[in-house]
């Protein structure tokens, strides 16, 4: 299942779209929040907003023109450091929707910074990369959320979120419900048919293709939740919509270029692109209600 977008107004302005903040990047990983912010203007937020260390800064703006960049501090390693919430609550404040991790990096002052803003931030918020290891130190007592909560684990992350690293990638899939639960949060496993659950309703995607197991594909996919959680009421439908749009994009670049050239730039500029064959279909995700394990 896609939703349909709905069409805009003629008096519509950017502020109707959602104002999408991305939280992230360190030194040598300033791409991926940028990927991000190129996803969610493509997947139709009217503004977004990059925030990253102050060294990565000038890398990060030079990726798109019509993204906001923010300086925060940052550490000697060239990570987000203290003092850097300080200047994020107004932004905060502003923001529809808030994305945290890609490109974060680790240490043991990320872990609390990525706890305080799941725990105090109202605004839906979605949980990617570095982010989700941050909050695996927290998984013997799942932090209560300040507001709605979508967590993007790949299998690897999921086992830490859970702390068994023998887990299949079937037996993840069969445990999400409860993790969702638990985490009280939609949570997306992302590999071949994308699994998305809230617990109670879930979803299986059947778009994208192996060409799309590329560096920053998921950081893409991040971009689009994070839009879309600014334009569509139900976490969960925002959820289901952004997979199946980033699959699609995915097939798009696939049709392209083929599987061993596509690259998760390639998947970015074809989110939401009218070029896209299949583009306007709706079908193509099996959703159900009450499924998986508890």
């Amino acid at each position: 299942m896609s939703l349909p977008m709905a069409p805009r107004s003629a008096d519509a302005h950017k502020g109707d779209f959602g104002r999408a903040l991305i939280i992230g990047g360190s030194r040598g990983m300033a791409g991926a929040p940028a990927l991000s912010g190129q996803a969610a203007l493509h997947a139709g937020a009217g503004l977004v907003t990059v925030a990253v260390p102050a060294g990565s800064q000038s890398v990060a703006a030079g990726f798109h023109s019509c993204f906001m960049t923010v300086a925060l501090a940052e550490d000697a390693a060239g990570r987000i450091g203290p003092g850097s919430l300080t200047a994020l609550r107004p932004l905060l404040e502003k923001a529809t929707s808030v994305a945290v991790g890609p490109g974060l990096g680790r240490s043991m002052f990320l872990n609390r910074f990525v706890l305080e803003l799941y725990t105090r931030c109202p605004r839906p918020m979605v949980f990617d990369a570095d982010a989700l290891n941050a909050l695996a130190e927290y998984k013997d007592n799942p932090p209560t959320p300040a507001g709605p909560r979508v967590l993007t684990p790949h299998v690897g992350e999921f086992r830490r979120l859970v702390g068994d690293s023998s887990l299949s990638a079937e037996q993840c899939r069969a445990a999400a419900p409860l993790l969702a639960r638990g985490w009280n949060a939609v949570l997306v496993v992302k590999g071949p048919g994308t699994l998305i659950t809230d617990g109670n309703r879930q979803s299986i995607n059947t778009t994208g293709n192996p060409g799309m197991a590329s560096g920053g594909s998921g950081d893409v996919l991040t971009g689009m939740v994070v839009s879309l959680l600014g334009q569509v009421a139900d976490p969960f439908d925002a959820v289901v919509t952004a997979v199946f749009e980033h699959g699609r994009a995915g097939d798009c670049a696939r049709d392209r270029l083929g599987e061993q050239r596509m690259t998760a730039w390639d998947i970015g500029r074809a989110v939401f692109d009218a070029g896209c064959p299949g583009r306007g279909d709706s079908a193509g995700a099996d959703s159900q209600k009450g499924g998986g394990a508890s």
